[in-house]
């Protein structure tokens, strides 16, 4: 079991020393076996012409096997020096193709039927190989780049499994993951031009990005009901309080909020109204019912509560911060026009909106996010009768809005985008997470995600993290995140037929986000005008300040 076939011996295929044996199998469990590598042969393949085949046997290259009439396929995910001279390493078994009567493989497919045995030749892939394993299907899929160590072969994303099953895309600040995410939307919607896709946009990056195929929202012409708020949602605006008192006002206000809805023109159509019902209903007719209950109140001390809301309530209405979501002007019933506007219905050919809460005050934007993201899937459940109109929400830096911290604010945001992650694909609702933290995300979220889009993650929790969410076959290629190039990343799961690591195409200099690193050296040359600059930015700060 030692020996190997000599150079020109007759191997699985025959076809030369590029498909000679390199090894042998020595064990076989389940998805994880050993292979026994001859260190010399691997040597004489590092200056072969095939750059797949010269990365034969090194760890994350695959290698393969015969079984049958089938070729086997195998990651490598790890090796080491053995005692007589060979090199012994782990493989992932990726999936299995027909072998042909030449040798070729066709008909790659997932998962494993037949094992090879000990003592089973072990032989480099060639890039013909890897071209038969990464073509593209007839499903609707997209391109996002060249699949490593090839030159041409080309790197695809299945969008309905990646979709229906959620996804998340993963890198450290500075791996060029905004501008990847920007690649990915815009390959989706260049194949779907009627599509639906809302993201969230915290940094206000991505406007520049999508200015000639989406539609971009911000504080200025976001205009967003403050009824939409449920109840929860409001609370988290308008209580200033915790513990017994915080749920002494929640009580005030429920009551407070019910009869300000039931009191509206619009209640009357419907037969049993609720605090989370969204009926428009007017600031000052909550303010009148909040007055009119304390006026009815014996003693004064009791009036505390009702004066800590009447006086919140005042304070956003004046604040010219929020007049985004309380602007008095907007109690005429536009839930239908502001649901086709956000959810491009119809897309007009601009199937993606950009929502940039990078102007919303801090302290009401987890606020915002839960309101969209519960309009979409609040949507996608009232509309199951209709036409489905499937719904892709993207939320860039998720960590914020599903953290680990459970006692952190933001509560109603965290529960609805749970709920997504768990429920949304019955309903047609697809989350996309962007996160260069995932481990701290909350338990659970990112294995909800089918498939997982990794960039190089510098942190071993982050990596201990993606590992966890993976299935074992991936090992091998998440081994590999923290040597992982800018611009390079690891993609596993439903949205690809096998794992793979892909560098990323580039995008045209019009499609990228506004998130480039500044050159220090190149602008502390600059110099001349700052006075200027120092009267522009107060002025502006001043006005709009959170």
């Amino acid at each position: 079991m030692n020996n190997f076939a000599d150079d020109g011996g007759n191997s699985a295929s025959g076809a030369g020393s590029a498909q000679d044996s390199i090894g042998i199998v020595v064990d076989i469990a389940g998805s994880g076996s050993q292979i026994r590598l001859d260190a010399a042969r691997l040597g004489s393949l590092q200056n072969h012409a095939d750059p797949s085949i010269s990365m034969s046997g090194q760890v994350g290259s695959q290698v393969k096997m015969v079984v049958g009439r089938n070729w086997l396929i195998a990651n490598v995910r790890t090796m080491r020096a053995s005692d007589d001279g060979h090199i012994v390493a782990h493989i992932d078994f990726l999936g299995e193709g027909t072998r042909d009567g030449t040798g070729k493989m066709t008909n790659f497919r997932r998962g494993v039927t037949r094992y090879p045995v000990p003592g089973c030749e072990v032989l480099p892939v060639s890039t013909e190989d890897l071209r038969s394993v990464f073509a593209a299907s007839d499903e609707p899929h997209i391109e996002i780049g060249t699949v490593y160590p090839t030159d041409d072969i080309r790197g695809a994303l299945y969008v309905d499994p990646m979709l229906s099953k959620h996804f998340a895309i993963l890198g450290s600040t500075g791996t060029g993951k905004s501008t990847s995410v920007a690649l990915v939307l815009h390959r989706i919607s260049q194949l779907s031009p009627e599509g639906h896709i809302v993201m969230i946009d915290p940094h206000g990056e991505y406007s520049a990005a999508f200015k000639g195929c989406g539609e971009l929202f911000n504080v200025d012409n976001l205009q967003l009901p403050y009824w939409l708020l449920n109840f929860e949602e409001h609370c988290e605006v308008l209580l200033t309080t915790d513990g017994a008192e915080r749920q002494r006002d929640a009580d005030i206000l429920a009551k407070c909020l019910l009869a300000a809805r039931t009191k509206s023109k619009t209640a009357e159509q419907y037969g049993k109204v609720t605090v989370d019902s969204p009926i428009p209903y007017l600031l000052t007719d909550l303010n009148t019912i909040i007055v009119g209950e304390m006026g009815k109140l014996d003693r004064a001390g009791d009036s505390t509560p009702y004066a800590r809301l009447k006086n919140k309530l005042d304070e956003l209405k004046a604040d010219p911060r929020y007049s985004f979501m309380f602007s008095g002007m907007m109690v005429s019933d536009t839930m239908g026009s502001f649901l086709a506007k956000l959810f491009r219905l119809p897309a007009n050919g601009r199937p993606i909106s950009i929502v940039d809460v990078s102007g919303v005050p801090s302290d009401v934007t987890s606020v915002v996010v839960s309101v969209l993201a519960r309009m979409v899937f609040d949507y996608a459940i009232w509309s199951r009768t209709e036409a489905q109109r499937p719904i892709l929400l993207v939320c860039e830096e998720a960590h914020r809005y599903v953290p680990k911290d459970e006692s952190a604010k933001g509560q109603a945001v965290r529960k609805i985008l749970e709920r997504i992650a768990k429920e949304g694909r019955k309903y047609g609702v697809s989350l996309g997470l962007i996160t260069q933290r995932p481990s701290d995300l909350a338990e659970g979220v990112l294995s909800q995600c089918g498939t997982i889009i990794s960039m190089r993650l510098n942190n071993d929790r982050d990596q201990a993290c993606v590992r966890a969410a993976m299935p074992e076959g991936a090992r091998g290629f998440l081994d590999a995140i923290p040597a992982l190039r800018n611009r390079e990343c690891i993609v596993c799961g439903e949205g690809v037929a096998i794992p793979i690591r892909v560098r990323f195409d580039d995008l045209e200099a019009e499609k990228r986000p506004a998130s480039s690193d500044p050159s220090f050296a190149a602008l502390w040359r600059e110099t001349g005008g700052e006075e200027g600059i120092i009267q522009r930015t107060v002025k502006r700060w001043r006005g709009h300040g959170r």
